[in-house]
């Protein structure tokens, strides 16, 4: 089966990662689903940026904690773009709560839409690959998160294990069918969730981070790319970490070392 990606779905490509990967795919030559939740603003400026390379976007909004309708909006891009051979799910959501401080409502809100909401995408997305027979790519962003944990962060670290865990399970049951899974994982990266909105990361100093800063959004979007090709298809399963070498030295010491005394014997 030699799969050829013309149509892509990315969530939550208003703004950052989404944006950065919806462009990148676009410059790869896929017309693009583009979702948006509260800045629609944001999504119109992706979408001209798409369409500079010459290829088609298609806006929608998109709430994933809406379990109800997530899925027909899915539905809806991939009718309006003639089918998907890429889907990326994007969109996420987090909270910085201690879990004993954590009421119950906060924490079914980031597992409804980081989780939840993510299966019900997804489950559409790969029904129409499925169905249309030609192979596809299935990609979560997920975060370092996936792999090891934060102070504060126990509905996000929970539902992006999960999250990690329903791709490689996909990638089992998928894999006959010529459909790929993956996760990509970043670490800490310029986007308006970690309010560096705009903020070249070069510029920022993070001495807990071996490359000594945080990422661009761009730098995740090619591995996306990658992921989304051709050339990846003996790739699944995987969960590719972006982060800078974080992982090396733990989320925490990522965002708390003030020095770069470490470096040293």
């Amino acid at each position: 089966m030699t799969f050829s990606p013309r149509t892509a779905i990315v969530t939550g490509s208003d703004s950052g990662i989404g944006r950065a990967t919806a462009v990148a795919l676009a410059a790869a030559g896929m017309d693009i689903g583009i979702t948006w939740h509260d800045d629609k603003e944001g999504a119109e400026r992706t979408a001209e940026e798409v369409r500079s390379h010459g290829v088609r976007a298609v806006v929608a909004e998109l709430d994933k904690s809406d379990l109800e309708n997530a899925g027909d909006v899915i539905d809806r891009l991939a009718e309006e773009l003639g089918g998907v051979d890429v889907f990326v799910n994007n969109a996420g959501t987090g909270d910085s709560v201690p879990l004993v401080d954590m009421e119950l409502d906060a924490w079914r809100a980031v597992v409804a839409t980081d989780l939840d909401g993510a299966f019900v995408c997804i489950q559409r997305a790969a029904r129409r690959m499925v169905a249309a027979g030609n192979g596809g790519r299935i990609i979560a962003v997920t975060s370092v998160h996936e792999h090891q944990p934060r102070v504060g962060s126990s509905a996000y670290d929970a539902a992006k294990h999960g999250l990690g865990g329903l791709i490689k399970t996909l990638a089992l049951e998928l894999g006959r069918q010529g459909i790929t899974a993956n996760s990509v994982a970043p670490g800490e990266i310029a986007t308006p969730m970690t309010g560096q909105t705009d903020e070249d990361p070069h510029q920022t100093d993070r001495p807990g981070i071996p490359l000594g800063r945080p990422g661009d959004a761009r730098e995740i979007a090619s591995v996306i790319a990658f992921l989304a090709s051709p050339q990846s298809s003996y790739v699944t399963g995987a969960s590719f970490v972006v982060d800078g070498g974080m992982l090396q030295m733990g989320p925490q010491a990522g965002s708390h070392l003030t020095s770069d005394d470490w470096r040293s014997v």
